[in-house]
């Protein structure tokens, strides 16, 4: 894209505030932190409840970019660089988006649903691109801002644009229909996602038809519910004629009718009617939702008026569609990246700044195969590319590709191949060590094989965290705070099962303000692991001074004790102003100075420069049981009592907070400066009301090692605990107690889910394997197992099992290989 400044004054309605309005830039962001951020960027200051980016336009400046939309200009930026003023930012980025896209007459998909959105774009890209340059929204990039964002990457040389559409609630889908414009409509599976946000069904799906009011033609799955809507849209759109285009497994006036149905050996077979004529397709899947996706990719096929023997060759050739970057440990302690799936020009951009957010080492690798559809010359397209890698500081370039080969000498410290085969075979001669490598490849290159030969290897259990997740429930809590009041993220225990280090790269990203740990070893892991945020050392026994003052961490003091053995190793040291946090103890009776110990802490202190109270803090015993709302506010009382006298006594204005998880929702009015989120962050709650708004961060999940037959009266596991009544299907998972999983959840106390269907868990957990039944479940070896997660959640095996799903969390051992993804 490239767009000249003096346009967009009566675009935007802005109100211009600068010195160069003739001027041209060619990249539109939002995210502060994105290391491709320069001279011709457009920075576009969005705010919200939990972020406002105009805080960070000055650092922008120092950077070079010199070109901002904003809501108000900040006092410390004032004349120094070229301001459009508007009301509402993320409007004018939405207006910003129409007024491009109007500038571009191209065929534009347009698909919405409330499931298969993003596998059908892909699909469709896949299906369609050898006879279109495509344009398409990269990723899941379908919100109020991922739209225009997408949008905005359209170029003269695309000739066709697929885009999603997503909402969660009513009044959203006109912004976005404005941005799209869509002359294809593709309206996918409607199911319960999002439902929160709708009174009903209908209301959902009248919200979402909007994307098509100006759209000569709809592509849908007939019901009476869709046709019903459908009436109705074309009634309050007359003036916008349109072509209802219609498929069906129940209805044969379909335009498309599904006449038969039946599936083997994991594919499906269909026989279908269209005008007049019966056709066969062979559709790779065999899952509902594939088969649905595909014949939706189908109708567009048609609609294009592919012949039939194209559509039957290129649907065999569908494939599962990855949607997600993944972050791996690799060997000789690099971390993997694994976006080896895709590779265009949109998503690598997105990629390269994943790789700056979550890299653990300091030196970073791209290994990159040819790039595909970017709308650009190949001579345009890599020289972009080369600029894009140099920004985002990489140290070493693999590209693998003849395209990408023969521009290497665009790339800095580049290595060449011609193929994925001649990379392997020179693999060992590459020497990755302590570097985050980002795989970057298109489908056909096959670069799930280069990830399989860098990556750690482990037993096949794995618990998969959700990063958005994480951020999600990060912004849910985030949003509950006043404006000016900190942030500290409980990191300890591994980041309560999850992953200290990754988390905590996340947060940092995130610029929390402060994250907590329980041991000094917990920090000292993360500042070695790059992160420089402060952190709080919540348990610090007194042997472990001198390294918490060595890793810069801050200890939390909770004793005379305690602080005489910090002051002694300070004065040694001769250190000044060093952060400490005072721990309150007001009936929590569990750590903490006491009342009748304050003064002499304030004798202590007094006069003390080796020190710094950078915090005091309390710690609620029952902000998560309100029938013991008494007692928290005798805690609240106690601490606001205590604290002031020290902040008086010692004449200092230290952060204060009391507040956790379920205090953050319960006590609003006991803020403070700061409060600590723990297990929140990681999608639990203690309120059910609370819980729906959080979302799955940690699913583990394992795979079938064995199914076996027994027949009546055989038994199964140590001490013969269960005994078959009939002829049972066993089968045999490679997760026990050494992994985490409580020995009382055998015994049929406890399942898995294979298959959607619950296995439940007969025998005892043994050390490395559990058993379950599976007499009801179509399945065979390899087949994939979850533990836990959506079903059943660690809040119900913690109610079946009477605990708490903290210890099932931090109960998972470090042998379980984490896996993260975006």
């Amino acid at each position: 894209m490239s767009i000249n400044l003096k346009s967009l004054v009566s675009v935007l309605d802005a109100e211009w505030n600068g010195s160069d309005i003739d001027i041209f830039v060619d990249h539109i962001s939002i995210d502060s932190r994105s290391l491709q951020n320069g001279p011709q960027t457009l920075f576009i200051a969005l705010s919200g409840v939990n972020n406002d980016a105009h805080l960070y336009i000055a650092e922008l400046i120092e950077k070079g970019v010199q070109n901002f939309v904003v809501q108000y200009i900040p006092e410390n930026v004032k004349g120094k660089a070229n301001f459009f003023i508007v009301k509402n930012t993320l409007k004018a980025l939405q207006e910003l988006a129409a007024y491009y896209r109007n500038l571009f007459q191209i065929p534009i998909i347009g698909l919405t649903g409330s499931n298969g959105k993003t596998i059908v774009k892909e699909w469709l890209n896949f299906l369609l691109s050898p006879d279109y340059n495509i344009i398409r929204s990269p990723k899941s990039y379908n919100s109020q801002v991922g739209v225009p964002l997408s949008v905005i990457a359209i170029n003269e040389k695309h000739n066709l644009g697929i885009f999603e559409a997503g909402i969660s609630t009513v009044n959203e889908m006109a912004n976005l229909e404005k941005i799209i414009k869509p002359t294809i409509g593709v309206l996918t599976n409607i199911g319960s996602a999002h439902d929160e946000g709708f009174l009903n069904l209908v209301q959902k799906i009248d919200e979402k038809l909007i994307l098509f009011k100006d759209c000569p033609v709809i592509i849908y799955q007939k019901t009476e519910v869709v046709d019903s809507c459908l009436t109705q849209f074309a009634a309050e759109y007359m003036m916008h004629p349109r072509k209802l285009f219609s498929w069906s497994f129940t209805d044969n006036s379909a335009d498309v009718f599904i006449l038969k149905k039946e599936s083997k050996n994991e594919h499906t077979h269909i026989q279908y009617q269209y005008k007049g004529e019966n056709f066969s397709l062979e559709i790779p899947f065999s899952d509902s939702a594939s088969v649905e996706n595909a014949i939706s990719c189908l109708l567009v096929l048609l609609y294009f008026n592919y012949n039939q023997e194209v559509i039957q060759s290129r649907i065999a050739m569908l494939y599962p569609v990855r949607m997600r970057l993944e972050v791996k440990n690799g060997i000789n302690n690099c971390s993997i990246i694994d976006d080896s799936y895709s590779s265009d020009f949109q998503s690598l951009k997105i990629a390269l700044d994943f790789l700056e957010s979550q890299k653990k080492n300091a030196s970073k690798t791209v290994i990159l195969s040819d790039i595909f559809q970017s709308g650009f010359s190949k001579e345009e397209l890599y020289s972009k590319v080369a600029q894009l890698i140099s920004d985002n500081k990489v140290n070493r370039v693999i590209g693998i590709g003849s395209t990408i080969s023969s521009f290497a000498s665009k790339f800095a410290n580049s290595r060449m191949f011609q193929n994925t085969a001649d990379f392997i075979n020179e693999i060992e001669n590459l020497n990755f060590n302590n570097e985050t490598i980002l795989i970057k490849g298109a489908r056909s290159f096959q670069f799930e094989e280069i990830v399989s030969l860098l990556e750690e290897k482990t037993h096949e259990t794995v618990l998969e965290i959700n990063l958005d997740a994480i951020t999600h429930n990060f912004n849910y809590f985030k949003s509950k705070l006043k404006p000016d009041v900190k942030m500290m993220v409980m990191v300890k225990a591994f980041g309560y099962g999850n992953g200290g280090l990754e988390i905590a790269k996340l947060l940092e990203h995130h610029k929390v303000n402060y994250l907590g740990v329980a041991f000094a070893d917990e920090g000292i892991s993360l500042k070695n692991g790059g992160i420089t945020l402060p952190i709080m050392v919540l348990n610090p026994e007194s042997t472990s001074f001198p390294s918490i003052i060595q890793y810069q961490l801050e200890p939390e003091i909770y004793s005379l004790k305690g602080l005489n053995a910090f002051l002694k190793i300070a004065r040694e040291k001769n250190l000044k102003d060093f952060p400490i946090h005072i721990k309150i103890d007001t009936g929590m009776h569990r750590l903490g100075f006491e009342d009748n110990t304050i003064d002499e802490l304030i004798v202590t202190l007094k006069g003390n420069s080796t020190v710094r109270v950078q915090s005091i803090l309390s710690h609620l015993a029952t902000s998560d049981d309100l029938q013991h709302f008494d007692f928290v506010n005798q805690q609240i009382d106690l601490f606001e009592k205590l604290s002031s006298k020290l902040m008086s006594e010692l004449n200092i204005n230290p952060i204060r907070h009391i507040l956790n998880t379920s205090g953050i929702s319960n006590f609003p009015d006991a803020q403070y400066n700061m409060v600590r989120l723990g297990i929140g962050l990681y999608g639990v709650s203690n309120d059910p009301a609370e819980q729906k708004y959080l979302e799955n961060v940690g699913t583990l999940k394992s795979i079938i090692s064995q199914v076996r037959t027994i027949p009546a009266g055989d038994s199964v596991g140590y001490g013969r605990r269960f005994m078959a009544e009939k002829e049972t299907k066993i089968a045999t998972i490679p997760i026990g107690y050494a992994d985490g999983i409580s020995r009382l959840w055998g015994n049929e106390a406890g399942f898995v889910v294979i298959k959607n269907q619950k296995a439940k868990i007969v025998g005892s957990v043994c050390m490395d394997m559990l058993m379950v039944n599976v007499s009801h479940i179509d399945c065979k070896e390899g087949d994939s197992v979850i533990i836990f997660g959506e079903s059943p959640t660690v809040i119900e095996m913690a109610e079946a099992l009477k605990t708490i799903p903290y210890e099932i969390m931090t109960s998972i051992s470090q042998r379980v290989k984490r896996v993260f993804f975006r």
